[in-house]
């Protein structure tokens, strides 16, 4: 069970927009079609701090201009451990028929993703992460996913508790130890 989501004040943030996805929309109507467009907008500070917004409208900018506007409105913060920027422990993220898989990674790995699940992630600021999208691979899908995985996920030391070590061994601060097997 996740924690409640806490209301984040975004003007202290730092934040960088990224667009995900941009799809035209035409209706159909008496006169002819009506042509609009739809933006997948992620935003974060990369200290943690990620969400995303939805924008539609007749042009691609007023539409990125909204999604932005509601990205802000809906950012979380997801834990991520200081050292090599990582997540704590392995989590399976679903929205619909999507499912992303989020696995840490160690130090020097990089973000092994796909271009969506990568916007969430360096949005977020998690520098080493091994993911794997599966089912659904419509973008609003896979961002939905990626976020309730991020959401999932539990703070270091809760990790530590559960584990019995400590916490700087979860951040990977401190190396485990180990006891002489021939003694």
């Amino acid at each position: 069970m996740r924690a409640p989501i806490e209301k984040i004040d975004v003007s202290s943030l730092e934040l960088k927009d990224q667009v995900v996805a941009i799809n035209r929309v035409t209706k159909v109507v008496k006169g002819g079609k009506n042509l609009s467009f739809t933006a997948l907008v992620v935003v974060g500070d990369g200290h943690g701090h990620v969400g995303y917004g939805l924008g539609k409208a007749r042009e691609v900018a007023s539409a990125i201009k909204k999604g932005i506007e509601g990205a802000k409105k809906g950012i979380v913060r997801v834990p991520i451990t200081a050292k090599g920027a990582t997540i704590t422990h392995t989590v399976l993220g679903r929205y619909g028929a999507g499912a992303v898989l989020l696995k840490p990674a160690s130090e020097g790995t990089g973000v092994i993703a796909g271009a969506v699940v990568r916007a969430v992630i360096t949005a977020a600021g998690i520098q080493n992460i091994l993911t794997k999208s599966l089912g659904s691979t419509t973008a609003h899908n896979v961002v939905k996913a990626t976020l309730d995985g991020l959401l999932h996920l539990k703070e270091p030391h809760r990790v530590a508790r559960l584990r019995g070590i400590s916490v700087e061994q979860v951040l990977g601060v401190e190396e485990p130890r180990t006891e002489a097997a021939g003694s």
